[in-house]
Order: structure tokens, then C-alpha cells, then sequence
């Protein structure tokens, strides 16, 4: 291929990928391979100049205005900027500079995190906010005043005094991450499809048609700089142009400073390196900028960037990487994750060699087969995942992958259902049923038999059943009930009278009541108050293990999903052979539950669901007192809820029980329908 014809391709590319960047936020590059070819652009029009064509990508930025929105043309071009990826490359960046202007010695820059989100233009006349445009194509960009108006981070009038009577202010619109994980759990909630990330989150909200639902999305706004300027003093240096903005009522990065010659830049590239994960948004790099505004206008643009600034992008948090094969990893609580087995890849400053998957539905939402070639993400200290596949690229000899029937620690049966988190209608996740049996959910199994709740044995905390796992003293329940005081006697920390207590305490739990000693087998979808009903119902523990899946449905709060989770964990043998060796002679005997509320309780049945911070209440003890009056817990609110008890900071759950007309009461309220004054109050 010639270099006309190279030229040609790599125009058309990155045409096709700026529309699917900026106009339909769905990028099917990563950002590292989206540099490499505007690199190669860049480079080949250098060495070939007679062959620059006006339309070329490398002479305009972003992607055309929506058709929606009306065109509004910038007075000044926004521009992006030369990016640096290694520091020799700042350092010509800085040797450049002082060049330009003759100076001797160090120069003073401002530098600033280099926002993940989508940059927009804000024109203000006499103080007051009249118009709002993203950049578009750096030219003419669409007008979304409407849309920007909703943000309350923008102010409509400028705070102080001093400002030129025409104003363009420029920044960032984004969505913290914070912000970002809510926006998709109520999405999830509604069945509704996710966002893929906060910049794509914020750049769909900024562009619909609809302001108020604009309104419903939290985004927020960062100023970085200045566009055409009419009237008015301005201050010398950008750093105090940021001071004077955020006196204008702007927000402005926290983490920018001002720093002195190369040796301040890569300081500060290091420092909010480390920070990085920390910050509660997304940046890509950080930015450096001639401080003095008057040496920038002598320093100018190039085609498409100043020559006064440049970003320093951070390693790459996508690269292109060939997916080799699937393994299943079984989680602490008996989930299986597929992982991927990846040629290595350099993201994200590591090198990476595997990648969750998630779960089944997601592989087959994705499309990822066994030789694809995948783009894998990775965010900070997040788990690297492979965010979707390069579908042209598959081979024909691609696989698809198939979830294994057995788990592959322990072979017992794998299940399926749907995720608590999701609902009946959410993410289905494959499990191993053999919870008391399985290697990998020994810490969790044990951890959770011996919890206050379930059998209270108290001094059986984290650390020592860690040690206990670990040192493959203990592999079931059962074995905590043949512990001595030599085995005890090989742990940390663990003196005599600790190991003395802990055996008292393991010995008082095995007259456990029946409704504890069925939460404390760990059985999916069980919590405390189904257990309390299947104790109520049927009274023993034999009548249960010989319950069918229509007598299970006869039990308040049993439903047809939950009735399955109980026959399967029954019906895998190695759970069974536990159960048999935890109730052999000396061992535990499960007691029919006392204080159980009688069936004709007032609030017998009824459902809670918990929000909040309450007063004085811990949602603990909030729990406790609704089920010992014969009330139900739910994590998530429905219309079959019948009281959601909201305290301050309540969120989601509040504003679904809100649209389902669901009762909402606050603390007194709950006491009330208790019938406890706050001098019976828990800790009262």
C-alpha cells in the first residue's frame, strides 16, 4: 500500500471511530489504539506535507453537531490537545517552550487533572448564563443551554464582580463514580439497560432532548479555561484565572498547581498518579499550561493544539489483547466466575495476563469467544475485565464457551439462579450447592455458622478462622465440635484462656434453637426470617430435610425460587454428610425456636424494607424487633412491601417505594406499630 492510499485508510478510520466516539458514545477502539493510529496519521502527514488534505482528521477535533440541537458556532475554536506519553516526551514539550520564548531557566506552568467527561463551551453576557454548547467538530458545536441549565454545579449568575461583560467559560461536564454506581443500580432496578462508564453516562444525559430527564442525572461541572473574552481585566497567569473563576462561583480542580520547570511537571504526574484511584471521578492524564497567558498568545496553535500546553496521558486503561481460553473461579460464597485467560497486555501501567468475565449472561450479552481479540479494561486497583470484543477481528476458528455442569474445586452440583441483587428478572449466576462441603467457601461457610445470628459462638471471629482454614485444622462446620485445646494451642494470639473461652462457647452453642440452626447453614436465599418460618412450620429438622418442593411452598415467605434453593442444598450429598456429622451423638441439637411471634401478631407477615440511618436505632436492632413481632425483612422494595422505615440519607429504595405509593415511616413510627416506647428502645 502506497502512502496515499495508508493516508486515505487511516482518515476513513478514525472518521468512523470519532463518530462512534463523540456522536454515538460507543467506541469500538480502546484509547491506546485510537493514539497509535492518530500517531501514525500525524507522523505520515510530517514526512509527506504536499499530501495534508483540509479534511483530514488531524485538522478539526471531535465528531458534527447532533441534528437535534441547534449549531452554535465558537467564536474562538476549541481545540484539543498534543498528547505526551513518556517524560522525554514532556521534556521536549518543556525544551520547546523555552525555546519559543527565549527563556533561560525554569518556566512556571499550571498543571490539572485531565477530566474523563465531555468538554463544553458556557457564554454569559452581563454576568448572566445565555448560552451552553459542547465542542463538536471544535468549530461549530450543538446548543444544549437547556440541558446545562438542569447542572447545579453551573451558575446562572456570576457571584462577585470584575467579570468582562461577554464571557465564554470552557470545562468539563462529568459524572462522579460515586454518582455513576447509583445511576446504574437504578437502572438495574427498572430493567433498563446499563451505561458503559461515566464519560458515556455523562455525554447521553448532556444529549437529551428532554431537560428534565437531564435533570434526573448527576452531572457536574469543572472550568478550565477561557474562550473569546469581550471588555474586562483579566488576571496575568492561568493558575490565578482559575482563583478568579472559582470567585466567579465555578468550580475549579481542587488538585491543580502551580510548579516550576520539567522537574515540577513530573512531580506532579506522580503525585496524582497515586492518587488516581482515589479521585471520585475519571481523569485520563494530567495537563500542563504555560501560566503566563501573555507568553501563551506569543507561543500561538498549531493545525489543531496550543503550543503553550500539553496532556500526559497515564498508561493505557484499555489495550487490545487476544482472549487464549475461559477458567471458572469459585468465589467464597460458591459463585462462579468466569475468568479470562489473556495473551499478556501492558494496561493500565501492569501487565496483564487475566480478566473477570463476570458471569454467564455476560459472556453471552458480549459475544466473547475463546480467540477473540477483546479490549480489556482496567481502572486503578480494579479487577481487570474484558469490556467488549473486536467482532470484526474474530477468527473462524473462534469457541464459545460453555459453563462446567459440576464445580470444578469440590465437583459438587452446579445450580443456577437469579441473583438476589437483580431480581427474577435480573443476572442468573452459577453456583456450587455444596456450601458446607467446598474448599473455596470454607472461610465464608464457617464465618457465617459461627456469626451472632446464626449459631453465636463467640470468639470465633475472622482472624481465627482464617488460621483455622489455612492451617487445615478445621474443613466443615463439624470439625469445630472436635476441636481441643492442642489443636487451639497452634494459633496466634491464642492463649489459654482464649482457647478455653472459645471451646465453652462452641459447647453452649449446640443446643442452638431450629430457626438459628438453619440460618447457619448457609442455605441460598434463607435469611432469618424464612429460617424462623421453616422452624415454625415444620417444627424439626427431619420433617424439613424430608420436605418437598410443595409443602416447602406452603411456608409463608417461600416462594417457588426459594423452594428450589432448599431441595438443591438438601439434595447434594456432601451437605447432607455435614449435617449428619454435626447432629451425630454429643454433637449439635437443634431446639424448636422460642419467642417465635404467634401467627395472629399484628404485624405477623407484614414486610419491611430498611433505608437510612435511623436515629438510634441500628438497622441490626430495627431488624431484630420487627421479627420478633412476627414482621418480614426485604432487601429490595416491591409492591408486595408494606412499609419501607426510612431514616436520613436514604436513597434509591426511598424514591422506588415513592413511585409504588409503598407506606413510608420514619423511626416513631415504626416504635409506634411496635408498641415500645423509647424508654424499651435497645440501649435505652
Amino acid at each position: 500500500m502506497d502512502v496515499g492510499d495508508r493516508l486515505r485508510t487511516l482518515r476513513a478510520a478514525i472518521e468512523q471511530h470519532n463518530h462512534q466516539y463523540y456522536d454515538l458514545d460507543a467506541p469500538l477502539l480502546s484509547d491506546a489504539e485510537y493514539d497509535r493510529l492518530f500517531g501514525e496519521l500525524l507522523a505520515l502527514e510530517a514526512e509527506h506535507p504536499d499530501l495534508l488534505s483540509a479534511d483530514s482528521p488531524t485538522q478539526r477535533v471531535g465528531g458534527a453537531p447532533q441534528p437535534e440541537f441547534s449549531p452554535v458556532a465558537h467564536a474562538m475554536p476549541m481545540l484539543s490537545l498534543n498528547n505526551a506519553f513518556a517524560d522525554e516526551e514532556v521534556a521536549a514539550f518543556d525544551r520547546r517552550v523555552r525555546e519559543g520564548l527565549a527563556a533561560e531557566g525554569d518556566i512556571a506552568y499550571s498543571a490539572e487533572p485531565k477530566f474523563d467527561g465531555l468538554a463544553i463551551s458556557l457564554a454569559y453576557e452581563d454576568g448572566i448564563l445565555r448560552r451552553g454548547a459542547t465542542r463538536g467538530d471544535g468549530s461549530t458545536g450543538e446548543d444544549v443551554t437547556a440541558n446545562l441549565r438542569t447542572l447545579r454545579s453551573i451558575p446562572l449568575r456570576l457571584l462577585g464582580s470584575g467579570w468582562p461583560p461577554r464571557l465564554e467559560v470552557r470545562g468539563e461536564v462529568l459524572m462522579w463514580r460515586s454518582d455513576f454506581a447509583r445511576l446504574n443500580e437504578r437502572q438495574r432496578e427498572k430493567g433498563d439497560k446499563e451505561f458503559v462508564n461515566p464519560r458515556n453516562a455523562a455525554a447521553g444525559a448532556l444529549r437529551q432532548l428532554d431537560p428534565r430527564i437531564t435533570a434526573t442525572r448527576p452531572l457536574r461541572f469543572f472550568a478550565y479555561g477561557l474562550g473569546a473574552v469581550e471588555g474586562g481585566h483579566l488576571p496575568a497567569t492561568h493558575s490565578a484565572l482559575l482563583e478568579q473563576l472559582a470567585g466567579w462561583g465555578f468550580p475549579v480542580a481542587s488538585e491543580r498547581r502551580r510548579v516550576s520547570g520539567l522537574a515540577g511537571l513530573l512531580a506532579y504526574y506522580q503525585e496524582i498518579g497515586s492518587r488516581r484511584a482515589a479521585l471520585p471521578y475519571d481523569i485520563d492524564g494530567v495537563v500542563y499550561k504555560l501560566d503566563d497567558l501573555a507568553a501563551q498568545a506569543r507561543l500561538g496553535f498549531v493545525a489543531r493544539a496550543p503550543r503553550f500546553a500539553v496532556a500526559h496521558k497515564f498508561p493505557a486503561e484499555e489495550a487490545l489483547t487476544e482472549l487464549l481460553d475461559i477458567s471458572i473461579q469459585v468465589g467464597r460464597t460458591g459463585a462462579l466466575t468466569p475468568v479470562a485467560r489473556l495473551k499478556p497486555v501492558f494496561v493500565g501501567g501492569v501487565t496483564v495476563t487475566n480478566a473477570t468475565l463476570h458471569n454467564e449472561d455476560e459472556i453471552r450479552r458480549k459475544d466473547v469467544r475463546i480467540g477473540d481479540t477483546v479490549v480489556v479494561r482496567r481502572a486503578g486497583d480494579v479487577i481487570p475485565e474484558v469490556a467488549r470484543v473486536l467482532l470484526e477481528k474474530r477468527p473462524a476458528d473462534a469457541r464459545e464457551f460453555v459453563m462446567p455442569q459440576t464445580c470444578p474445586v469440590c465437583a459438587s452440583s452446579v445450580v443456577r439462579s437469579h441473583d438476589e441483587k437483580s431480581g427474577t428478572g435480573g443476572t442468573v449466576v452459577a453456583r456450587c450447592s455444596g456450601g458446607l462441603f467446598c474448599p473455596a467457601q470454607r472461610k465464608q461457610a464457617l464465618w457465617h455458622f459461627a456469626s451472632r445470628r446464626a449459631m453465636d459462638i463467640e470468639g470465633l471471629g475472622d482472624k481465627i478462622v482464617e488460621q483455622l482454614v489455612d492451617l487445615d485444622i478445621v474443613r466443615t462446620p463439624a470439625d469445630l465440635y472436635r476441636l481441643g485445646l492442642l489443636a487451639l494451642a497452634n494459633l496466634e494470639r491464642m492463649a489459654d484462656k482464649s482457647a478455653n473461652n472459645l471451646l465453652a462457647a462452641i459447647e453452649n452453642s449446640k443446643r442452638p434453637p431450629l430457626a438459628r440452626f438453619i440460618y447457619a447453614l448457609g442455605i441460598r436465599n434463607v435469611g432469618e426470617t424464612t429460617a424462623r418460618e421453616l422452624a415454625r412450620h415444620f417444627g424439626s429438622l427431619e420433617r424439613l430435610l424430608a420436605a418437598d418442593d410443595a409443602q416447602l411452598t406452603q411456608v409463608p415467605d417461600v416462594g417457588p425460587t426459594v423452594a428450589q434453593c432448599i431441595r438443591q442444598f438438601f439434595s447434594e450429598p456432601h451437605n447432607l454428610e455435614v449435617i449428619a456429622q454435626l447432629c451425630a451423638p454429643g454433637g449439635v441439637v437443634p431446639q424448636q425456636a422460642e419467642g417465635v411471634a404467634p401467627v395472629d401478631s399484628a404485624l405477623a407477615g407484614k414486610i419491611f424494607v430498611l433505608t437510612g440511618t435511623l436515629p438510634s436505632l441500628t438497622r441490626d436492632a430495627a431488624g431484630q424487633m420487627i421479627m420478633a413481632a412476627g414482621g418480614k425483612l426485604s432487601a429490595s422494595v416491591s409492591k408486595k412491601t408494606d412499609f419501607v422505615v426510612a431514616g436520613s440519607e436514604a436513597g434509591s429504595k426511598l424514591e422506588k417505594a415513592q413511585q409504588l405509593g409503598v407506606p413510608v415511616i420514619d423511626q416513631g413510627q415504626l416504635l409506634a406499630l411496635l408498641n415500645v416506647s423509647s424508654a424499651e428502645e435497645p440501649g435505652a
